[in-house]
Formats: structure tokens, sequence, C-alpha cells
């Protein structure tokens, strides 16, 4: 029995090696395997974490060109803008702060105070003591809420003026005074200077219609007081004269031409006279009483020669000739210092041709014109272009064909003149619907 045991012995000794053996194997296997997992993950991992060099660069080499590109398109836009605002020889200066298009602009008797009314319902008065100054002190008066100016003129040199304005309820005038006068201790008490305060105001003055001009001027003529007279215009017809600092009515006169277009006073308060929707000017005369007043409004002369209607006018500054300027392309220069109480008519001094043109070649017309004080330049607006006439022979002086980003809607020459860089200069303020009022000097009579 025994050599029987000895071969089962062994068997048993022989199996446990290779079990063995089996078991160790498999945890090698085992162990390559998820050697070789964790190894790609972390390779992975490693990968999201730091990119390589070279992928990161890849996507910065496009963003330069890019960047580059964008820079170089900035740099042309802004040179074409330049290039494209670039001052005409004549523009000195332009008055910023506008809220929105400014209607109406007006120099006070001196020249030094330029009053704007803007559709932001705001009145500035700017003070130019030199025309070519990098900025304006201004001061600022608010209307009553609703109320959107039209137009404005001083009433008393430069402590007052009065105020055009369009409400729900028609149009409306406003004087604005300065306060009283305060003591040496008030004024060190208070920093600011009191705003100008409403001493008279009138509404519904032409019913519903809207006031198209305001012109005022000192009354000098026979024996007028030399107070301020005003005409407030309406785009009817009719035409009123006020007292500026009592805010009277004077007077009123009806056009009776379907349409007025403006009407504007004598320097010298003598004559009224309107451009309206026919061809024909009429003109009235402002006769005075003994004690300076006023005491009647008369119709006196008619201006006829004109083919079509007169879109503007504006006296000479000695009050003796009228210039018109009509649709049939005409700019006429009228003698009205005749005897009129004899039947005397006024003569057509001057016919000029308008020299402003379309593309198309088709003469122009103007919408606006101003005489400077000395008689020898004529200033004139179509659109946006402002042009400069010779009073004596028609012949264009200057043309700024984009003086204003919009529609010129007021000219005004400055009385008397401004100082500019130290010297005096002749002065022209246009306003326009960009917001802006620009200073032009006048051009040399002879170009060289």
């Amino acid at each position: 029995m025994e050599p029987e045991s000895q071969p089962s012995t062994f068997l048993g000794l022989s199996v446990l090696p290779i079990s063995i053996l089996s078991i160790v194997l498999g945890g090698l296997l085992v162990l390559l395997f998820f050697g070789d997992y964790f190894k790609r993950k972390r390779s992975e991992v490693q990968t999201i974490a730091k990119p390589e060099p070279n992928a990161a660069q890849k996507p910065s080499k496009p963003t330069q060109p890019i960047s580059k590109k964008l820079h170089s398109k900035s740099h042309s836009h802004a040179t074409e803008k330049d290039q494209s605002k670039r001052h005409h020889p004549l523009d000195v200066n332009t008055l910023k702060g506008h809220g929105d298009s400014v209607t109406g602009l007006c120099f006070s008797s001196d020249g030094r105070n330029l009053a704007t009314v803007c559709a932001d319902g705001v009145v500035r008065v700017f003070k130019l003591d030199d025309a070519s100054s990098k900025s304006f002190k201004f001061l600022r008066i608010n209307l009553p809420v609703g109320s959107h100016p039209t137009a404005v003129v001083f009433s008393n040199g430069a402590s007052s003026l009065v105020v055009a304005a369009q409400t729900l309820s028609g149009s409306s005038l406003y004087m604005y005074e300065e306060g009283n006068v305060k003591t040496a201790s008030e004024t060190k008490q208070q920093s600011k200077l009191p705003l100008p305060e409403i001493k008279w105001e009138h509404h519904k003055v032409h019913d519903k219609r809207a006031i198209l001009t305001l012109v005022g001027t000192s009354a000098t003529y026979g024996t007028a007081d030399g107070s301020t007279i005003i005409a407030s215009c309406s785009e009817g017809t009719d035409i009123i004269l006020w007292h500026a600092m009592s805010g009277k009515i004077f007077g009123n006169v009806d056009t009776n031409q379907l349409k007025n277009n403006m009407a504007t006073i004598s320097p010298n308060g003598r004559f009224i006279a309107a451009a309206a929707f026919t061809a024909d000017v009429k003109v009235w005369e402002i006769v005075y009483s003994k004690d300076g007043s006023v005491k009647e409004v008369l119709k006196v002369m008619q201006l006829k020669g004109h083919k079509s209607a007169v879109t503007w006018l504006c006296f000479s500054s000695n009050s003796e000739q009228i210039i018109t300027a009509s649709k049939d392309g005409s700019i006429r220069v009228w003698n009205i210092n005749v005897r009129y109480h004899l039947d005397e008519d006024p003569k057509t001094l001057k016919v000029f041709p308008i020299p402003l043109h379309d593309s198309k070649g088709s003469t122009l017309h103007y919408d606006r014109m101003s005489i400077s004080p000395d008689g020898k330049i004529l200033a004139a607006t179509h659109g946006s272009t402002v042009q400069w006439l010779c009073a004596e022979t028609g012949k264009v002086l200057d043309t700024a064909d984009s003086a204003h980003d919009g529609d010129i809607t007021g000219i005004a020459w400055a009385p008397k003149s401004i100082i500019m860089a130290g010297t005096s200069s002749t002065i022209l303020a246009t306003a326009g619907a960009d917001k802006k009022v620009k200073l032009w000097v006048a051009p040399p009579l002879h170009p060289s």
C-alpha cells in the first residue's frame, strides 16, 4: 500500500506550482492592461490641461492680421471723415451744445451777444468776446414746458429779449429781462447771476398759426422815441407790431396774399415790408406821434416787377433800399426813397440773376438773405448752402456748398465788427438743423 501513496503526493505537489503560476501570470496581465489604460488617460488629461505649444500658437496667428485689418479700416474711415469735414476758409468757429435743431438766432445791437433758440426748448445767449475763441460762455434760459421756440430778438440792448414759441394752443411771445440789480453784499452771497425773468407774455397771438419771423429794431425815424419795436409775421397773412418793453400792440396789417413767407422792419423803424405768396411786395409806413409812440400803420407802396413769388427780402442799412429774391430766379434792388405821397413809384435799380444752380443747371431760389452792415456783401442761403455776393455787381465772392449738415434755419450779420484773433472782423452767423451755429468771416470784395 505504501508504494501507491507516493504518486498522489507527487501529483499534489506538481499541481500547486501550476496554479500559482497561472495566478501570477493573470495578475501580471491585469496590471499590464490597467497600467496602459491609466497611462493613456493621464496623457489625455495632460493634453487638455496643458496644450502643446504649437496648438496654442495656431489660433493666435490668424488674429494678428484681423487686428491689423480692423485698425487699418478704422484709420481709413477717420481719414475720409476728416477730409469731408475740412473747414471752409471763411468758417471761423462753431457754437455747439444745442440739443436739437437750432430754429433761430439774433445778434445784440453791439454784436457782442448772440441769442439762439433751439427745438430742445432752450434759449442760449452766447458772449462773443473773440470769434476765434475755443469756448464761449453762455446764459441758458428754459422756456415754459410745452413751448417750442421758433424765433428770438433782442428788445433792449443785451439785457432783454423776446422769444416766439409754438404751443398746442397756438403762438406765444415771452419777454425775458434781467432781474432787479443786486447790491454788492447780495451779489457776494449769491454765487450765480439771477436768470432773466418773464416780464410779459402773450398767447394765441396769431391764433394757432406759427410765427415765421420775428424782427426788432430801435425806432429812430421822425418823432420816434428810440424804443425797440418788433414785428411778428405769421404763416397766415397777418403781421403784428409790438412795443418790446411793454408788450403793447402798436398795430397790425394784413398782406391779403394767401400766405406769408416773411416780414421785416427797416433799420430806422420807418417801414414794414412783407414777402408773400404772390410776386408783389407790399410796404407799410409806421407813423409816429409827437410823443414818440406809434400813431398808425399805413400801406404806402408796392414793389412790382418779379414774375413769381418773392421768397425773402431785406432792407439796406440806410433804410432807403430793399433787396428781394424771387422764385423767378432773380434778385432786385429797389429804391424806396420816393415821394410816394405824390404817387411816385419805387424804382428798380438793379436786377441780378441768382447765381446758384442744381446739378442739371436749373436756377435755385434763395431761402434767406442778409446784407452786411456796410451794405457791400449780400449773404444768401439755399438748403445747406451759403453764398456771398457783391451787392454792387451781383458777382459771387464765395460759396460754401455744405455749410451745415442739414438745412440752414437762420442767418444774420453782426451789426458791428467782432474781435477775431486780435483783429476786428465782419462776422456772419448761420443756424442749422444739425444742432450747430457757425461763425463766418466776410470774404474779400476783390479776391486775389
